[in-house]
């Protein structure tokens, strides 16, 4: 695993907590470039629906990861770890800090602590977990994940062939589960001098929040972006189009649920992805916790003190 010695600062949290706003403020006093930490912001042609900050949000600031790959290609953590790292290294080449921004804790855990490959890929065992999935298609592998590796199954959205195979291609090379593979793996920082910021808000504010950005999304286009990436040919069965937003809105065109029905899904399945997140976060016990609207003085004091 590389190891980095140079300054690298996080800030994290869940969703609609106020991270981007935060992060321009700070980008732009302690001179630094920011990169993207969501697995969504990733994809092409996804905007509305991911909250991508806007050219006008920027304000001039150099970001990272964003609009790495179209929909239908995938993309996971090793990935983002390989890419994350060259920014990181560009960077620091400049004399600037890296802000690593988002809220996608498996990309936190997999770049700060490293990424577990699992056995090298058996040609044999993978024809015939793709033959499996071709036959029997991919909730009955994802049933099958289920049975043998509840934890990983969790983790991994039923369309996210990619990453089922694989977890199931562990286990038949190794009669262990990949989750267990990860709970045995050594924990070592990879950033030697980083800090890490997490934001918070009492529940009621954050769900308040998470409500009017629904709002937003809806009024700002998101039926039309979803509309425009289906007539582009991304399917309803891809990993990108199955997340949160995209999903409520492909079951609302095709006459699955009416408009009012989706906004509600999409407000109450977003409140309890930010819960998840808060889950994921609260496993790294570097990140220190401030209210977003009352303790970003806190936040600022211990940036300076940090960056001396």
């Amino acid at each position: 695993m590389i190891y980095i010695e140079q300054p690298v600062l996080f800030l994290v949290g869940p969703t609609a907590i106020g991270k981007t706003a935060l992060s321009i403020d700070i980008a732009k006093k302690y001179n630094c470039e920011i990169i993207s930490m969501d697995s969504m912001q990733i994809y092409q042609h996804m905007d509305v629906g991911t909250a991508k900050i806007t050219h006008e949000e920027k304000d001039g600031v150099v970001h990272h990861l964003l609009d790495v790959v179209p929909p239908d290609e995938h993309y996971d953590a090793a990935l983002y770890c390989d890419d994350a790292l060259i920014a990181i290294q560009n960077i620091h080449s400049m004399g600037k800090i890296p802000l690593i921004t988002g809220g996608t804790g498996l990309y936190l855990q997999s770049l700060t602590q490293g990424f577990f490959d699992g056995p090298p890929g058996d040609e044999k065992v993978r024809s015939q977990l793709e033959h499996e999935l071709e036959s029997e298609g991919a909730e009955a592998m994802h049933q099958k994940l289920t049975t043998i590796d509840s934890i990983s199954a969790n983790k991994i959205h039923p369309n996210d062939s990619y990453r089922v195979i694989r977890a199931l291609e562990v286990y038949r090379l190794t009669n262990i589960a990949l989750s267990e593979h990860i709970r045995r793996q050594e924990r070592v920082e990879r950033f030697t001098n980083c800090l890490k910021i997490g934001l918070t808000a009492p529940r009621e504010k954050l769900y308040e929040r998470i409500n009017l950005r629904t709002e937003i999304m809806l009024v700002q286009g998101l039926e039309q972006e979803v509309r425009k990436l289906l007539a582009m040919g991304y399917t309803r069965d891809l990993k990108s189009m199955g997340s949160i937003g995209y999903k409520h809105m492909v079951h609302y065109l095709e006459g699955e649920w009416d408009f009012e029905e989706m906004k509600t899904l999409l407000a109450r399945d977003t409140r309890r992805y930010a819960k998840r997140q808060y889950t994921w976060f609260n496993k790294d016990k570097d990140i220190q916790w401030f209210d977003v609207k009352k303790e970003q003085k806190k936040i600022h004091n211990l940036i300076e003190n940090w960056c001396v």
